[in-house]
């Protein structure tokens, strides 16, 4: 009787894959944010980045989101392919790069899509 288990094939560990590539997209989009503050010439460009995250309230425009979860998905999905097709410390090695690169597309394209914010607050 399984009890509502996943089969034993399944990497039991992949949700902390999936925490790691939240935890770096929002790394990512801190540090993009960080140097846009840092460029404008914000007079405290970590509070401000921190802020400008915190405060994503404005939705993306449809075509905008759309691109977005689409560049999500196809991550996802080179993630997923890769890691089928490797094993061992190869499957590791790849799937962790496959995975900072989708992360880092991802998190620059919404960062360079956003409304921006001014420089003073």
């Amino acid at each position: 009787m399984y009890l509502a288990r996943g089969s034993s094939d399944d990497d039991p560990y992949v949700w902390l894959w999936v925490l790691g590539a939240v935890a770096l997209y929002a790394l990512i989009s801190y540090g993009l944010a960080y140097r846009a503050r840092a460029r404008r010439g914000s007079a405290h460009p970590a509070h401000d980045a921190l802020h400008d995250l915190k405060d994503r309230e404005d939705p993306q425009p449809p075509e905008n989101r759309f691109v977005s979860r689409m560049i999500m998905l196809c991550g996802a999905g080179l993630t997923g392919f890769v890691a089928y097709l490797t094993s061992g410390a190869v499957r590791v090695l790849t799937v962790g790069l496959t995975v900072v690169v989708a992360v880092t597309v991802w998190a620059y394209y919404d960062h360079r899509t956003e409304t921006r914010a001014p420089a003073q607050r």
